[in-house]
């Protein structure tokens, strides 16, 4: 599985940004998929996953919480994924990953196997 992350870019806080990845291959909509973020000398974090079909989703639950805010979807007839992000704020700048892995839903980075590129988010006050 090829993933392509892109959608990223410089917006002020309050505003939205709506982000995407394609994923290429022929089992591709069978994979769980997952957005992480990393900023600037941090680790990377787990922002939201979505199972297979696109029934089931999670969020992170950290301290500056995306929940309520991010929304996470896919389009298997289409291979892609995307993640809106709404009331953007400072602390959401970080490179955002796309992700995807064979079998249950995970919020752990390391058990994904397949990576997108990252795209910037710059959220300024």
């Amino acid at each position: 599985v090829q993933l392509q992350a892109c959608g990223g870019g410089l917006v002020q806080a309050g505003d939205s940004l709506k982000l995407s990845c394609a994923a290429s291959g022929r089992t591709a909509s069978t994979y769980v998929m997952g957005w992480f973020r990393q900023a600037p000398g941090k680790d990377r974090d787990f922002v939201a996953a979505t199972s297979w079909s696109g029934r089931n989703t999670y969020y992170a639950d950290y301290a500056n919480s995306v929940k309520g805010r991010f929304t996470i979807s896919r389009d298997n007839a289409k291979n892609t994924m995307t993640l809106q992000m709404n009331s953007l704020k400072p602390e959401d700048t970080a490179v955002y990953y796309c992700a995807a892995r064979a079998g249950p839903t995970s919020r752990v980075a390391s058990e994904y196997a397949y990576w997108g590129q990252g795209t910037l988010v710059t959220v300024s006050s």
